[in-house]
């Protein structure tokens, strides 16, 4: 994304991106592409892009809170999320509710949070949530009721699309480009 890109969020995404201190992500279909390879065992296996996951661990560096809730269960998720030091939450059937937990115990507003999600599983989560975010792929129904929508699809940088965002409006960035660093 050029640097004219980044001139060009609305106004008020900016302002909702600049007070997020938790940003939470779906799993399915959000940082991956949403298919789920399962094999004759039992085994499930998915591909995250390494960007996501950079952006996601860049978030964290910068104080950000970052969660991943998902609907499935399985320790695909835990194991992605562990790698990046993320908290997760898996098998979930609430994401509203799981999100208001995670809120009361670090003790911010629903305004302060961030949620990407991509079908009706994450729909109240993302009516609650200060900043929703779908990605370019998401069901319309979702697509319609959320504050942005990533040009990137999901599992093609569309989380890292979403950590981009914040870290620009929260003038995090030339702090990050200055360590020029892995996390």
């Amino acid at each position: 994304m050029s640097a004219a890109r980044y001139r060009d969020y609305p106004a008020e995404v900016l302002a909702r991106a600049k007070r997020i201190r938790l940003a939470c992500f779906d799993v399915d279909g959000t940082l991956t592409d949403g298919r789920l390879y399962l094999d004759d065992r039992g085994g499930e296996a998915k591909a995250f892009h390494v960007q996501d996951g950079q952006g996601l661990a860049l978030l964290r560096r910068s104080g950000i809170a970052i969660a991943l809730v998902t609907a499935r269960g399985g320790n695909v998720a835990e194991r992605r999320g562990a790698e990046l030091g993320a908290e997760v939450f898996t098998a979930v059937t609430d994401k509203r509710g799981c999100v208001e937990s995670l809120c009361q115990r670090l003790e911010i507003t629903a305004d302060a949070v961030a949620f990407i999600g991509d079908d009706l599983a994450d729909l109240h989560a993302l009516d609650a949530a200060g900043l929703s975010v779908a990605p370019a792929d998401a069901h319309p129904w979702i697509a319609a009721r959320v504050h942005w929508q990533t040009q990137s699809r999901g599992g093609e940088g569309a989380a890292r699309e979403l950590c981009d965002l914040l870290l620009i409006a929260q003038g995090k960035v030339d702090a990050l480009l200055a360590k020029g660093r892995e996390p």
